[in-house]
């Protein structure tokens, strides 16, 4: 007789890892490459630049893309190349800690509110409404308008705007999570609140929020040069890409390659963390 488990075995086809489908993902892989080059810069500047990227050289001012200088120099004479690479350190960490401390703050308490739900539900839903009324960056400039420029202060004005969105978010993800058993039979068996939310409904429900993040660090990148172009942000001499981008607007037509290197460092990161984003969305979603 005929093994009907055996067949039933051969005929299911084997399920695929979360790697395996990873590697079938032309995005999600040349996402995580563009990442992680972009982290090999932002950790070791020092090791690929060739100059140092305050060194002023009048000999060589405003000079064009050469074997010397490929992507040529400013209007002191710094090697452009040097100070775009420096630049991701900053720009890098303006992905993180523009987003993690909104983040962090966002997941806590949304997750309270779609749990507990009442009186702090309504007032965490008026709160979205009067800020969501505005224009994010509009926002944050009037923040870092108030605080002074600086690159602390921007990142305090984007975690003081930027968490409401994390936080409703997760608040609906709890909300929907709230609805299956698992959470049900917690409350039945008597676990604390703190259990059931922390251990059992913000793992199920913060895929979402990781995803966001993601494509929130690319959107921080480019507020932040956007804040540093505008002078509201990182301060010169420090090599940021919004203020490189700044310091050539002047010579746009006789030293183009000052804002288009900077400029195409910014797209290229952005691109990175959006396909990655895109990535993780495909990635984590459930299957049938």
């Amino acid at each position: 007789m005929t093994d009907i488990t055996a067949i039933s075995a051969e005929a299911t086809p084997p399920q695929k890892t979360k790697l395996q489908l990873a590697l079938r993902k032309p995005g999600f892989l040349i996402g995580t490459f563009i990442i992680g080059v972009s982290s090999l810069l932002a950790l070791m500047p020092g090791v690929f630049a060739p100059l140092d990227p305050n060194f002023i050289d009048y000999n060589a001012v405003k000079q064009p893309p050469s074997w010397a200088h490929p992507f040529g120099t400013d209007m002191l004479g710094r090697d452009s190349l040097s100070r775009v690479i420096h630049a991701y350190s900053v720009n890098m960490q303006m992905a993180i800690l523009a987003t993690i401390f909104a983040l962090i703050i966002g997941v806590v308490v949304g997750a309270l509110v779609g749990f507990y739900r009442g009186i702090a539900d309504m007032i965490f839903g008026r709160l979205v409404d009067a800020i969501i009324t505005f224009p994010f960056l509009v926002l944050v400039i009037a923040v870092v308008a108030v605080l002074g420029p600086g690159l602390v202060n921007m990142y305090i004005a984007i975690t003081l705007v930027g968490w409401v969105y994390y936080a409703r978010l997760m608040r609906a993800e709890v909300i929907a999570q709230m609805g299956n058993d698992y959470a049900s039979a917690g409350v039945v068996m008597g676990y604390s609140d703190s259990r059931i939310i922390f251990r059992h409904l913000l793992p199920n429900a913060i895929t979402p929020v990781i995803v966001y993040w993601m494509t929130d660090m690319a959107l921080a990148i480019l507020l932040g040069s956007s804040l540093g172009y505008l002078g509201l942000g990182a301060q010169p001499p420090q090599a940021e890409w919004g203020v490189l981008i700044a310091e050539g607007r002047n010579f746009i037509t006789t030293a183009w390659w000052l804002s288009l290197m900077p400029g195409i460092a910014i797209v290229l990161t952005g691109l990175g963390f959006s396909l990655v984003g895109d990535g993780l969305a495909d990635l984590l979603r459930p299957r049938g």
